[in-house]
This record gives structure tokens, C-alpha cells and sequence, in this order.
């Protein structure tokens, strides 16, 4: 049987499987013979589950238990998601082979509700890059156009999200590695406020940046996931303890009263024109709608990508020292002792731009470099973060483009580091401040999606969502197609 992901969002497919319309065997046997068909186009996927996956589906079958929306419905995981007993690598040669022996608390969390996962989805090395074009693996390819890159790091779960292959994903967002992705592939993607969603089982990158987050194509699906995966966890000491409200309680499409700060720091140099008037008119959509605009300053954004790559880094470094080919991974031959064998297992482990993000973030946490560089970045941060909580004194959310460009052409900047890194310059702010941000579809520039970002106060994604939902429904942006859906 054929499942159409672009007619039926979670609450469709949840209504099937209740009423027996469909059986959970069915929609997981039909979700990965649709990935074996586009994948060859795609290259979403480092690897699919079948077994364990059409194995779970026939638990819920026999159960018949679809009390949680998410049972019964399949997924997919980033892959440095760790899942117990199913290869995962971080995308990374140094972690080829290994299988964790316990599962991440996201994981955790869909498995007991019944959620299937079906694979792991390609990603940037250990999240490391914006195109998912440093993959050991596999290059994705962007939903719209294949000869595009579908952003990164979590380019592989919004591509299969865009695509088709699957209903919804989760990724990790550590400087936009969900936002950008969900921008250049035109869905739904959100990082939510650091501490929101626990980070156990997340291959760590930067420890105070990182945040798992959902893929969907609407707002209402992506509130739905959040629901699920959010809230306190005590194996994640910075996860937070309060309460999670239905994150679906403020979509009614009504943004009356709503007030929208503009920060003229995001249209500035850098932004691509046609980025910026397609931005403007969705702003100017929720002005129509009721919604109050202004414009404001964020004065320290142009310093956030120099300040978050120095503090990213630095933590990166400290985090992939675990990784030695001692214990689990991948072990260089031929060493002739311990030091030759983590100099070896490293150097060919790792790729170029791992080992580039390790040398800079050793190197800012050097003795000699330490108050030069890590310390004014943390100062740099802190200024950030009073930037956005004098706007949010007096707005409720904060709106402007995802990313400065619409997806750009595989291997086009792969070899401009800086080129990529100032890529970021719009979501890295969001990180370093541990808000909320939410991308949407704001609509098209030659053909391919522009993405809509919003920003909100801490733990206030419901408010982010319920902006979003207004636009998306008011837009209706969200019922175009990439090519793809038709081919299939």
C-alpha cells in the first residue's frame, strides 16, 4: 500500500490507525518501502531499522493502544541520537560500528508512547557544519532541488521530512542545525529553550548550546512532538523541572493584539534582497492580521558568530575527548603505543572540519588565549542576552528571516569555512541566549523555500507556535510540494 505524507499530518494518521483504517504494520511497511524508493535521491538515511521497527509495529498492533497520538506512527532520529542496540555514529567514521546499550531520553520518550522509529538520518560529523556535506557517509540533498544542500547539521531529518519519507523527525540545534535545515526544505522546525527537552543520550557538540528538537511540516504536528518529548529528566542536571502546558493550547490563528519586534540588525549586510522582501511581506501578513510591528535593535548581533564559534568549539573540544579508539569505535591499526594510537585513531577517525573546530577550541582555551578569546566571548554572550531581554520587556516575540540566503548549490562553500560559519549569523543569537526559536515557509525565492524565524521569551514556545500557526494557516504555504511528492 502507498502512504501519502503530504495529505495526511499526525492527526490524520492517528485517526486512521484508531478507527482501523490502516494497521501500524501497514503504515511502517509502507514508510520504508517510500524510503527505499526516494532515498536514492534524497540520502536522507544512514541507515534504516526494519526489523526492530516492523517488530515494534506489530506490539502496537496486537495492543491496540492509541491513547498517545504519536503511537503507532513512525519517525526517524538524527543520528547522533543514541539508540540502544542500533548502530549510531554521529555521521562520524571514529563511531562506525558502535551501538549504544541504552537509548536517548527522546527516545525513550516516543518508545513509550508507541512513536516507531524506522532510522537514522544523515547529519554534518558530530553536528559540525551547516550542509550535512561532512558526513562521512553520504551528501543529502535538499527536498526542492537535488542539486541543492539541504542545510545542516540536521540536513538528513528535514530533508526526509520535506520529502515525504517519513511524518516527522528529531534533530539537534546547537548554533541553527534545526531552524536552517527546516528554512532551505521549507517545514516546520524548532529548537526549543535550552532546558526544555533533556539532552541525555544526545551525542554532546557544546553542552550549553545544544538542544534536541522536532521536524514537521506544520505548526500543529511540530506542537504536537513537543508535547511529548518535553519536560524534566533527572539524568540531564540541566534539564528544567517546570511545568509543560499543552503546547497546542494557542493555536487559533489569531495573532490580534500580538506584538512582533523586527530587529533591523537581520535585514542588514549579508541578507539576500530577495530573502528580505519575502521575509517583509510575511511580517506584513501578521500586521494585516492584527498583529502589532515594530522595529528595534539588537545591537551585539554582529558579534554572536564570532563569539558562539569561539565558545561552540572550545566545548567541542573538551566533549569529543572521549573519543580515543580505546573503549568503542574505531581503532587505528599498526600503533606502537597508547599516544600513537589516539594521535592515529584521531587523525584518521576525524574529518576536516572536526579537527578544525577541536584545534580552535583547544587553542581558545589555552593558557595564552584563554582571557583573550574564550572570555570575551562569554562577555559577548552575556550582552546578547541583555539585548533580547530589553526587546522582550516590551514585545512577545521577535520575527525575521531563518537564514540570510535560500539553499545553495552542494559544494559551493564547502571549502569557505567562513563563508559557512557566517551562514549562522541569524540563528547563532538564539542559542548563545537559550531561547526558543521556530522556523517556517515564508515563502519562495526561485523556486525554493525562504524561512519565516521566530523568536520567543524563555519557555514560551507556545507563544512562537501560536505565531507560526497564524502565518501557516493564513499563507496556506505549507500545502506546496517539492517535485519529489509528485514523481512518487
Amino acid at each position: 500500500m502507498t502512504i501519502n505524507f503530504f495529505d495526511n499530518d499526525l492527526t490524520s494518521l492517528h485517526e486512521k490507525l484508531v478507527n482501523n483504517d490502516i494497521s501500524t504494520v501497514d503504515l511502517t511497511q509502507a514508510t520504508l518501502e517510500n524510503i527505499e524508493k526516494t532515498d536514492s535521491e534524497l540520502q536522507a538515511f544512514i541507515r534504516t531499522n526494519s526489523d526492530e521497527a516492523l517488530l515494534q509495529a506489530k506490539k502496537i498492533d496486537a495492543q491496540h493502544d492509541f491513547s498517545n497520538i504519536l503511537s503507532g506512527l513512525p519517525l526517524a532520529f538524527k543520528d547522533n541520537l543514541a539508540t540502544n542496540g542500533i548502530e549510531t555514529t554521529g555521521a562520524s567514521h571514529i563511531l562506525e560500528g558502535f551501538k549504544p546499550v541504552y537509548d536517548a531520553t527522546v527516545v525513550s520518550k516516543l518508545s513509550t508512547v508507541g512513536a516507531i522509529s524506522v532510522g537514522k538520518t544523515n547529519m554534518d560529523e558530530f553536528a559540525m557544519g551547516g550542509s550535512t556535506e561532512t558526513s562521512y557517509y553520504k551528501k543529502t540533498t535538499n527536498a526542492w532541488d537535488h542539486t541543492k544542500v539541504p542545510g545542516g547539521s540536521s540536513g538528513g531529518s528535514a530533508s526526509a521530512v520535506a520529502g515525504g519519507q517519513i511524518p516527522f523527525a528529531l534533530g539537534s540545534d546547537t548554533g541553527g542545525s534545526i531552524r536552517q535545515p527546516a528554512a532551505f526544505n521549507g517545514i516546520v522546525g524548532l529548537k526549543p529553550t535550552y532546558g526544555r527537552v533533556s539532552r541525555w543520550g544526545l551525542f554532546a557538540m557544546a553542552s550549553s548550546l545544544d538542544q534536541i528538537g522536532p521536524f514537521t511540516r506544520t505548526v500543529k504536528d511540530n506542537a504536537l512532538v513537543l508535547n511529548t518529548i518535553a519536560g524534566f529528566d533527572e539524568k540531564d542536571s540541566t534539564s528544567s523541572k517546570r511545568d509543560v502546558p499543552d503546547f497546542t493550547s494557542k493555536l487559533t490563528g489569531d495573532v490580534k493584539g500580538l506584538k512582533i519586534a523586527v530587529p533591523k540588525e537581520y535585514f542588514g549586510e549579508g541578507i539576500d534582497p530577495k530573502v528580505a522582501t519575502t521575509v517583509k511581506a510575511a511580517i506584513a501578513q501578521l500586521e494585516a492580521m492584527g498583529a502589532t510591528v515594530d522595529e528595534v535593535s539588537l545591537p551585539h548581533t554582529k558579534y554572536g558568530v564570532a563569539a558562539y564559534y569561539i565558545i561552540m568549539s572550545s566545548e567541542a573540544s573538551s566533549n569529543l575527548q572521549r573519543y580515543d579508539g580505546v573503549r568503542y569505535g574505531f581503532r587505528a591499526d599498526d600503533v606502537k603505543n597508547l599516544e600513537d594510537l589516539y594521535i592515529k585513531t584521531r587523525s584518521e577517525g576525524f574529518g576536516d572540519e572536526v579537527k578544525r573546530r577541536i584545534m580552535l577550541g583547544t587553542f581558545s582555551l589555552s593558557a595564552g588565549a584563554y582571557d583573550a578569546f574564550f572570555k570575551k566571548a562569554a562577555k559577548i554572550r552575556t550582552l546578547l542576552i541583555e539585548d533580547f531581554n530589553k526587546v522582550f520587556a516590551d514585545y512577545d516575540v521577535i520575527v525575521g528571516p531563518t537564514a540570510p540566503t535560500v539553499a545553495y548549490g552542494l559544494g559551493e562553500e564547502i571549502d569557505d569555512p567562513t563563508a559557512m560559519y557566517l551562514a549562522d549569523v541569524l540563528t547563532i543569537p538564539v542559542n548563545l541566549a537559550g531561547l526558543p526559536g521556530l522556523s517556517v515557509n515564508a515563502g519562495f525565492v526561485d523556486g525554493l523555500p525562504v524561512g519565516l524565524q521566530i523568536i520567543g521569551k524563555p519557555f514560551d514556545e507556545a507563544t512562537v507556535y501560536q505565531t507560526g500557526y497564524a502565518f501557516e494557516q493564513a499563507s496556506r504555504l505549507f500545502e506546496q510540494r517539492p517535485n519529489i511528492a509528485k514523481k512518487y
